[in-house]
């Protein structure tokens, strides 16, 4: 599988949780010969529709999409890759949608890790250039993941970034159709790690401090600061559903990754943030079944 992406060194990745994405799918409408059309397609307001077999993917996002800390300590392992890895123990989206053999040729991994709603557009660009059937999007855990509160990504600059990239998008490959997952859930992943103290030394070294700084302390303060990253993840998604819902061909996951009970054995053994082998397979399935949906999550 070809991968773009360099890796990159911790610091900028210690906010990547991404526990889950974007997808686009190539579909033309096609034209009126005078005979009946399907129910579904008749009328002039009928456009493109949701194709639920892609034949080539292209993936963007952050370091849950680079498989990072799942093989090792500190590396990127894109073969785990919920969107585009070969590993058979994760049976990737692109493995389940194109067959394992043809994962090499047709999909392409350019997340990079440590990337936030700022780097989205460059990484569709790039996207683009393929001209992608599927392209999944997952972004926006380090977003939130900042070492204090008041370092987040505001909502506006987070809709900005979001509506210039889908635009961008759409003018260089207007065909392609983009699967979106939604943010995870920061505040279950101090719930899944807080009572070890192993996990807590670990997390000392600066992974996430706006939600895991202090994760015994049950202090106002603290409990306000966890509080305070929850909801702006909750905005977060409620701006990828909204700006997503304006493109006939871009797809939200209904906060199935946001909304998804992970364990603490699903993440990686290296940070307990990442997701491990285990992570990323539930990451694949969940896109794989939104993806070929008849219709979209409610």
């Amino acid at each position: 599988m070809r991968t773009t992406a360099p890796r990159r060194s911790v610091r900028r990745t210690v906010a990547a949780a991404g526990v889950a994405v974007g997808v686009l799918a190539a579909v033309v409408t096609g034209c009126d010969s005078g005979g009946a059309k399907p129910a579904g397609e008749r009328g002039a307001g009928a456009g493109p529709r949701w194709n639920t077999a892609p034949a080539s993917i292209a993936a963007v996002g952050d370091s849950i999409t680079r498989g990072f800390d799942a093989c090792s300590v500190l590396a990127d392992c894109p073969e785990v890759s919920w969107a585009t890895g070969d590993d058979p123990a994760v049976q990737s989206l692109a493995t389940r949608l194109l067959g394992a053999a043809e994962v090499p040729a047709r999909s392409w991994n350019l997340a990079v890790t440590g990337a936030r709603m700022a780097d989205l557009p460059g990484q569709l660009a790039s996207a683009a250039e393929h001209k992608p059937d599927l392209v999944t999007v997952m972004v926006g855990s380090n977003d939130a993941c900042r070492p204090t509160v008041s370092s987040m990504t505001s909502v506006a600059d987070f809709r900005a970034g979001f509506e210039q990239a889908l635009s961008g998008l759409r003018a260089a490959s207007p065909a392609s159709q983009v699967y979106v997952s939604s943010v995870p859930d920061l505040q279950r992943l101090w719930e899944q790690g807080k009572d070890s103290p192993m996990v807590r030394q670990v997390w000392k070294l600066g992974i996430c401090q706006s939600m895991l700084a202090e994760p015994l302390s049950g202090a106002e303060g603290a409990t306000a600061r966890r509080e305070k990253v929850r909801a702006r993840v909750v905005e977060y998604n409620e701006v990828l559903r909204e700006v997503c819902a304006k493109d006939r061909l871009c797809r939200y996951d209904g906060g199935a990754v946001f909304q998804y009970p992970f364990s603490a054995e699903q993440l990686s053994r290296w940070d307990w943030f990442h997701p491990g082998r285990d992570g990323q397979a539930r990451l694949a399935e969940l896109a794989h079944r939104q993806v070929t949906a008849a219709q979209p999550p409610r």
